[in-house]
């Protein structure tokens, strides 16, 4: 099934890579100021939530770091891979008020997956951190993703009842059997689907 790709594209040349916006320009999630309560671990999935491609797929290794202070990553053809537009945003929004967060992905290539969050920066405030540093947990392998959330529960320690977890495939809405709250995105993750995201997570939980 074709993906869509976002709207704004690195350059002319290539005009189907993303790159994510300084996360200053991306407003907060409403529901992070509502005084309402929220996860205390946000779980993301990689391909066609957090990236526009199958890291497995698409790039072709090696890959190398771009002059562009890691918005891309160049592959072994040239070809260039960011994040989607709103990823600096969410993942700094999180993190700067102190939650957990994580990463479940099925790739098949775990080092590759890796290689491309440590290449890939996230702009905040003027500096570009690596964005495998703001990570708790990475859980990247095949197979279900029931897996992937018990070792992450287990390291961490957070109840699943207190995990929202942010997904391309209906799939692996299998993880709420465990408890997580799943929020089923399309064409990337975004403010808008971090709030409906939380909004899930609160009345499946009683915390309206």
């Amino acid at each position: 099934m074709p993906r869509k790709h976002s709207k704004t594209a690195f350059s002319s040349a290539d005009p189907t890579t993303t790159i994510t916006l300084p996360a200053e320009e991306i407003p907060t999630p409403k529901t992070f100021t509502d005084g309402l309560p929220l996860p205390k671990l946000f779980v993301f999935d990689l391909d066609y939530t957090l990236w526009p491609f199958w890291v497995d797929t698409h790039p072709t290794p090696p890959l190398k770091k771009s002059t562009d202070g890691g918005l891309t990553v160049k592959d072994a053809h040239g070809g260039r891979h960011g994040f989607y537009n709103e990823v600096a945003g969410v993942l700094t929004a999180i993190k700067s008020r102190g939650f957990q967060l994580g990463a479940a992905s099925r790739t098949c290539t775990p080092d590759l997956a890796r290689q491309m969050l440590t290449y890939l920066s996230i702009p905040w405030e003027g500096t570009a951190q690596p964005a495998v540093e703001l990570f708790d947990y990475l859980e990247m392998y095949p197979g279900s993703k029931t897996t992937h959330f018990q070792r992450i529960q287990k390291r961490s320690g957070v109840p699943y009842e207190e995990m929202l977890f942010f997904d391309d495939e209906s799939r692996n809405r299998n993880v709420e059997e465990l408890g997580v709250t799943m929020q089923l995105v399309r064409d990337g993750v975004t403010r808008a689907e971090v709030d409906k995201g939380v909004e899930s997570w609160r009345k499946r939980n009683g915390r309206t």
